[in-house]
């Protein structure tokens, strides 16, 4: 079973996919994903905070994953641009979230909406950010497991 939060981004992928794909109004997509029921057992703070949160800081998120993917971020798979962006977002913005669970539920989200082996490009490129990004954490960690 999935926690209310792993499905807030699930829910976020395909919000973020839409406005990504029609350059549709946020709050229509937010109102159409009420409507339909999408935001059913959702943390729906943390849909929120992504959905209208990724296109705030969209610059930003887009300059750092431009440093790692093989190709402008424009031309990336709408799918995997849409995980990328959160992951990227939550590495960026959500320093109270540990880096590792922002790179194993960017990898499900891969395996679950992605094409076979995006999952693989996906944390490739989330890795080497969380290293940039989360070099002190990651540190830290490396030093606690010895």
């Amino acid at each position: 079973m999935s926690s209310a939060r792993t499905n807030a981004r699930r829910v976020a992928v395909q919000a973020l996919y839409q406005w990504q794909m029609t350059g549709q109004n946020l709050s229509e997509i937010e109102r159409q994903f009420l409507e339909e029921e999408r935001l059913k057992d959702v943390q729906k703070s943390y849909f929120v905070e992504l959905f209208y949160g990724i296109p705030k800081n969209l610059g930003a998120i887009d300059e750092t994953l431009a440093e790692f993917v093989d190709r402008p971020v424009d031309m990336v798979d709408p799918v995997e641009r849409a995980i990328l962006r959160i992951g990227a977002y939550e590495l960026l913005q959500r320093l109270d979230m540990p880096y590792r669970v922002v790179l194993n539920e960017s990898i499900n989200l891969a395996k679950h909406f992605g094409a076979d082996g995006s999952h693989k490009y996906v944390n490739g490129i989330l890795d080497k950010i969380a290293q940039q990004i989360r070099a002190v954490e990651i540190k830290a960690k490396l030093s606690g497991n010895k």
